[in-house]
């Protein structure tokens, strides 16, 4: 059950439920009660986030108009725009394959859904094969009352490398899914996010790796700050699967709750079946320290401005991990401007 599928049959039976345990705090079915019409062509209204930079090459998928595949060369780095627009549904798909041995590949990507009442999925396949290498750092931008469920499924090759940032502000609901196979053999993989979320706003990060052989490594951070009604969810899982050994896997998730309203779900899942791995989780969920923001304002910095600068120094452990420097700065600015509670 997906929301691709729905879209597809128009069968609300196939909007994923809070009795799928993937989907249990993000439930769909429960929330849409009717399917719109399919949208019309829509238009790419003004630049993306990230057009400022200098990317060789630039995508625009439209409503699910553009192309269905994509190769990625050698240095190269692709701005990929992902838009919904207009009243009723949008679904959108792409294939992206970093060949062999290509090295220093980025994708700037982003998923527009500033339409109200739009209502988005869109789905990725990413083969990164043997030996290369891509940085992927995805921007989510959407209406209020816009539902947007993306799925990017990731294949590694022998020795490949994948790093992903996931920036979010979320929506009425929204969902970011990453599925990464795991081959081992020296292959590493970095997935890293980022949520913001205010007034009544949703946002879900879930992620699986699944590791199939030896000798990989997988680093996972996600912090997230939520206030007045927000909801954030996030859902990690680690599958060690049985002769995976030599495992490298850790995952962390922090959160900052700012209002005795908001909630933060979350649940990191480790499951091992090999032996001699070194696997590990972290999660927790706090305010902000009070002593930190007492000595804040004891330097004069007014409340609001401390709260702030204490939050974007959170979230900005998540921020420096981004290896592409032009794409660091835009998500810094970018996380700056929407902690201006």
């Amino acid at each position: 059950m997906t929301l691709a599928r729905a879209i597809e049959t128009g069968d609300l039976a196939e909007l994923p439920s809070r009795r799928d345990e993937d989907w249990r705090w993000t439930d769909l079915r429960g929330l849409i009660r009717e399917m719109p019409a399919a949208a019309g062509r829509g238009e790419v209204w003004g630049p993306g986030v990230f057009s400022q930079l200098a990317a060789d090459e630039r995508l625009e998928i439209v409503n699910g108009r553009g192309p269905a595949e994509h190769v990625l060369g050698s240095g190269r780095t692709l701005e990929l725009r992902l838009i919904a627009d207009g009243p009723g549904t949008s679904s959108a798909g792409l294939r992206l394959r970093v060949e062999p041995g290509v090295q220093g590949a980025v994708l700037l990507e982003t998923h527009e859904a500033l339409s109200a009442g739009i209502l988005a999925s869109i789905n990725l396949r990413i083969d990164v094969a043997a030996g290369a290498s891509l940085e992927r750092i995805v921007i989510v931008e959407t209406e209020a009352d816009a539902v947007l469920v993306s799925l990017a499924e990731v294949r590694l090759g022998a020795g490949a490398r994948f790093s992903q940032t996931v920036i979010v502000d979320g929506s009425r609901r929204q969902r970011t899914e990453t599925r990464v196979e795991h081959p081992g053999q020296v292959a590493a993989a970095r997935l890293d996010g980022i949520y913001l979320l205010a007034n009544q706003k949703h946002a879900d990060i879930t992620t699986v790796v699944t590791h199939n052989g030896m000798d990989g490594s997988t680093d996972q951070l996600t912090k997230g700050v939520v206030r007045d009604q927000g909801r954030g969810v996030f859902q990690g899982r680690i599958v060690v699967q049985p002769g995976a050994d030599k495992t490298d896997a850790r995952m962390g998730h922090h959160a900052l709750v700012l209002s005795d309203r908001a909630e933060v779900d979350a649940k990191p899942e480790l499951e091992i079946f090999a032996d001699d791995v070194a696997c590990a989780h972290g999660n927790t969920v706090g305010a902000l320290d009070e002593e930190a923001l007492f000595y804040a304002e004891q330097r004069g910095i007014p409340e609001d401005a401390a709260k702030a600068m204490l939050t974007e120094a959170f979230v900005g452990e998540v921020v420096d991990r981004i290896e592409h420097e032009g794409a660091r700065d835009v998500v810094r600015a970018w996380v700056a401007e929407r902690l201006q509670w």
